[in-house]
């Protein structure tokens, strides 16, 4: 499976044969820009290791691997910058490094010499092997792996590569290390929330704890006297102890193990530097070490707000094949539709301007079941009579239901149940004739849609079926669950290790006579004969050669409609024909005619850090023509505003948030209740992202504008719904044609990417003219990413890169985003608890009716996930300022569908020491500038997004969560009219 990166890693390698410790080449940003060098003196998230000799120090500065002298001076890099190289440890005869590296797609043991040659991958596979500990003698290490279901400690013998189990006691067990004489082996256990030190004896298995305190305890390293030195997170901060007495004082200390001198001191990384410590006396290693960075260069595409001329409908939701064959139903631009199977223009089903999604056919073909908000209120499932027209509501539960699917005797019809935050859900049968619903399983991990067993007696999804509990991401599998309610679940896994593209349109679904399922894998359409209980009788076989998505079957069995970038197809499984499907669907965006004028008290434009006063917005369709002062004979435009007594603001951009279906349109209305009217959206499933886009923009569903990317590039393993697994080159590749044809706004790559893939990422993206963005800093600032999510977030080595412990990031991060200039979206999980803390008011607000019953909890009470974070926010502060003063450009975003988030993020800017000013600039201009959109500001020529609230912001930031009007592209609502129009009835 890591093959193709060997392949792409080859001329690299080879290049790291050199004379010592000179540094080897690395492949050139993708759009040949000109790189700008840099030195930085500090790293974050840095491991260290002393030499035998106690000459050299090594070090993991943002995923390269480094040599310093010990006494301190310029740092050489060893590696290129694509290895991902991380924790680097001495052999005891100095003549070899040992790290772990994500170079091929997987993290993996490696070796290399002092002098950058020789490079050799000891362990391959699916599995993650990670934190090598060489032992005294050299000839084997201890490792952490996840290649037994979860995490243990293995060693492995370095002549014959044999491997051996060390631990095997269902905790996650990490960062080994050696006793001096070889005979034991000590690592960080994790149990859920608790952790502790175990060692075991090698000579008889026999395992013990070691250590354990309050907080969290890691990084155990015996010293040459038998002593122990461990890290310790608590309240008070990360420090460092031996033998239960901390000898770092207020350090902020890396919790990465230490490494023992030859004289008795020790090596270890706080506060950015190396510090070496021998009794009470401390020094620190001082280093210079030269990164690279580059501000892409690339022809930017730009979103046409003007033109009205018709344009092909992309977003085209969960099509799908009658039984008999004849016709297609599927969901685009907010509404139902029906077509022939043959193609032609469709018919509009429903016509109702609610959010009306995920299309099922009843067995006899006469009518659909269907996911709809058109009662007031959330989604529910509905039921509509072909023949006669009619509707009939199935569910009215507090709970989200989507992608339901119809029992093949017509009684039944099972869902899954969304009940929490990211998709969680539940899987759900209702009877069709009484409406009593049984709860089959409880909430899961953003299942996929469901599929019956012929019999009636299963029903199939995908979930994620993790490696370990220390990471999250796993492969898409088929999960079974009985449908009676009783018996208990179980995995049916096609291909070991392989995993279908997506839980969001990737399958699995049944066909008819239960002989076969269908799914979608390597971005290709693959089928495989089952049994009755789903088990795999032989292994998937592809069908397809183009990028395919949302298979379903017609009653003959070999018949199955999917989706193919941006067409329609199907397919006769016997002879392999595939037919392309017309499909004749455009829109029009819908712009406003005449004039309007806004009158206001104050005006705050986003460009002057000034307040103006008695101002007159005009507005001509959908731009800003002019702003005056004030004159009442303008009032007898087409359309008067009177904001007597409030500031003009620009409309507010949330500049990361994933729309999900199961908020219905209901996610629209409120984010255009808090005043934003722009979201970016990085990360959603397929078509729906596009659908969501284009309902927005023909004005079928009342919206913010909507910057939208495909789903999250993810590389083998895959956590979230919207996420998909890209298998190889090749895949990716399948992937970028789907880009192009649906003409998304930007990519984001996400965790598990590989470094070399990203940059691939980045040459694709940017040939088309649009952005990518991921969690990643560094190589990613060289490669031409144009943006950062999150100052902390998850991260494929289980720490960021970006900060360290407290939320501190250091100088080699600050200087990062600074010289390239990259945008950062910091998304400060926690904010909102200090918010209301100092605005309780805001608790009570009727625009949280907007929402489900579990995201209203999130506020009406204290948000347990902000709690648990609040520890990280001050460090987090401290780095944002840092990094905004160096020259980054800032953007607000929230990572969450609840939009009042946007206004605490907005104020923890300025908790973090930006102006009120400056924080709004963060969520307008900045934005805008980021999005290559012609909004942000209040300034003739820009698009009419404007909000009227009640305060000043430049006086008090906590002001702009006091909407009363909002103008989205020159049409103006009122607060009280977008709650009305969404709560339930």
């Amino acid at each position: 499976m890591k093959s193709a990166i060997k392949r792409l890693s080859l001329a690299l390698l080879c290049a790291s044969a050199a004379p010592v410790f000179a540094q080897p080449a690395n492949l050139p940003p993708p759009g040949g820009e000109k790189p700008v060098a840099f030195d930085v003196h500090e790293g974050t998230s840095m491991a260290v290791s002393v030499s035998p000799d106690g000459k050299w120090v090594a070090m993991d500065l943002q995923g390269s691997l480094w040599i310093v002298p010990v006494k301190g001076g310029k740092a050489t890099r060893i590696t290129d910058y694509f290895n991902d190289a991380r924790q680097p440890v001495w052999s005891p005869d100095g003549t070899r490094l040992a790290y772990f590296s994500y170079r091929d797609g997987g993290y993996d043991l490696w070796t290399i010499k002092p002098d950058g040659s020789d490079m050799k991958k000891l362990t391959d596979g699916a599995y993650d092997d990670r934190e090598p500990a060489w032992s005294p003698d050299g000839k084997a290490m201890a490792f952490s792996s996840d290649r037994s279901g979860n995490y243990d400690i293995w060693t492995l013998d370095i002549a014959s590569g044999a491997m051996k189990q060390i631990s095997s006691n269902g905790r996650e067990d990490r960062l080994p290390s050696w006793s001096t004489d070889g005979a034991r082996i000590a690592y960080a256990g994790i149990d859920g929330a608790k952790t502790a030190l175990y060692v075991t004896t090698l000579a008889d298995g026999k395992e013990s704890l070691l250590k354990q305190v309050e907080g969290k305890i890691d990084a155990p390293s015996f010293g040459p006297n038998g002593q122990l030195a461990y890290v310790v997170q608590d309240a008070t901060g990360s420090h460092l102890d031996i033998d239960g007495k901390t000898v770092s004082g207020t350090e902020n200390v890396f919790p990465f193990r230490v490494s023992w001198g030859k004289n008795g001191g020790y090596y270890y990384v706080s506060d950015g530097k190396i510090r070496s410590r021998k009794g009470t006396a401390l020094s620190t290693v001082d280093f210079a070490a030269t990164l690279e960075v580059v501000k892409p260069v690339y022809a930017r595409a730009k979103r046409d707000w003007d033109s009205t001329a018709p344009r092909k409908a992309l977003g085209i939701v969960h099509p799908t094949l009658s039984p008999d064959g004849s016709r297609i139903a599927f969901a685009a631009l907010g509404d139902l539709y029906v077509m022939p199977a043959k193609g032609g223009a469709p018919e509009n089903l429903t016509k109702d301007g609610a959010l009306d999604t995920d299309p099922a056919w009843s067995p006899d073909g006469k009518s659909l079941v269907y996911t709809s908000d058109k009662g007031g209120g959330l989604p529910q499932l509905w039921i509509r009579n072909l023949a006669t027209g009619k509707d009939r509501r199935l569910t009215d539960i507090d709970t989200q239901p989507l992608g339901a699917a119809w029992s093949h005797d017509g009684t039944r019809i099972a869902y899954i149940d969304v009940d929490g935050r990211w998709g969680v859900a539940g899987v759900c049968v209702v009877d069709v004739a009484t409406g009593k619903i049984t709860r089959l399983q409880g909430s899961l991990g953003q299942p996929g849609s469901p599929s019956w067993s012929p019999d009636g007696k299963y029903v199939a999804i995908a979930l994620s079926h993790k490696f370990s509990n220390s990471f999250r991401e796993g492969t898409n599998q088929i999960y079974m669950i009985p449908s009676d309610g009783v018996g208990k679940p179980f995995w049916q896994i096609p291909e070991d290790n392989m995993s279908m593209d997506t839980r969001a349109g990737g399958g699995p679904v049944w066909s008819p006579d239960g002989t076969k399922m269908a799914a979608i894998y390597e971005g290709l359409l693959k089928i495989w004969p089952v049994a009755a209980d789903g088990k795999p009788l032989g292994p998937p076989r592809a069908y397809t050669s183009d990028i395919s998505y949302f298979p379903t079957w017609a009653a003959d069995n070999k018949t199955i409609l999917f989706q193919s970038a941006d067409a329609l197809k199907s397919i006769d499984i016997e002879t392999g024909a595939i037919t392309d499907i017309p499909l004749d669907l455009t829109y029009r965006i819908a712009n406003p005619t005449g004039r309007t004028v806004i009158h206001v008290s104050n005006l705050v434009d986003s460009v002057r850090d000034v307040t103006q006063h008695d101002k007159d917005i005009i507005v001509d369709g959908h731009r800003i023509a002019e702003i005056r002062d004030h004159d009442p004979a303008l009032h007898k435009a087409d359309r008067f505003v009177d904001g007597t007594g409030l500031t003009a603001i620009p409309g507010l951009i949330e500049h990361h948030s994933h729309a999900q279906k199961d908020f219905g349109s209901n996610l629209e209305r409120a984010w255009l209740a808090y005043g934003i009217t722009t979201v970016r959206d990085p990360g959603t499933q397929v078509y729906d992202a596009v659908e969501d886009r284009e309902a927005a923009e023909s004005g079928v569903r009342l919206s913010p504008r909507l910057y939208v990317a495909g789903p999250l590039l993810e590389w083998q393993r895959v956590y979230y719904k919207m996420g998909v697994a890209v298998s190889s080159p090749a895949h990716l590749e399948r992937e970028f044609a789907r880009m192009r044809a649906l003409k998304y706004d930007m990519i984001k790559s996400y965790v598990r990417m590989p470094d070399l893939y990203q940059r691939q990422i980045v040459r694709a993206a940017h040939d088309m003219g649009i952005p990518v963005s991921g969690h990643e800093i560094f190589p990613a600032a060289f490669t031409g990413v144009d943006a950062t999510e999150h100052m902390g977030a998850t991260s494929r080595r289980g720490y960021s890169p970006k900060q360290g412990p407290q939320g501190m990031a250091y100088e080699d991060v600050i200087q990062l985003f600074g010289r390239s200039g990259r945008t950062l979206t910091p998304t400060h999980f926690g904010a909102m608890n200090p918010y209301l803390a100092k605005n309780p008011t805001y608790r009570d607000d009727p625009r949280m009716n907007l929402y489900p019953v579990w995201a209203r909890e999130t506020i009406s009470g204290n948000d347990p996930m902000a709690a648990m974070l609040k520890p990280l926010l001050e460090g987090q502060y401290k780095a944002l300022k840092k990094m905004y003063d160096a020259g980054t450009l800032v953007t607000a975003g929230t990572d969450t569908m609840i939009a009042n988030n946007l206004h605490a993020e907005i104020s923890s800017y300025v908790d973090a020491g930006l102006t009120p000013f400056q924080a709004l600039q963060t969520a307008t201009v900045n934005s805008a500038k980021d999005l290559n959109l012609d909004a942000g500001t209040i300034e003739p020529g820009k698009l009419a997004d404007i909000v009227l609230v009640d305060g000043d912001p430049r006086e008090n930031i906590a002001n702009t969560f006091k909407v009363k009007k909002v103008m989205v592209n020159g049409v103006t609502h009122d607060v009280a009219d977008l709650i009305a129009g969404g709560t339930r009835k």
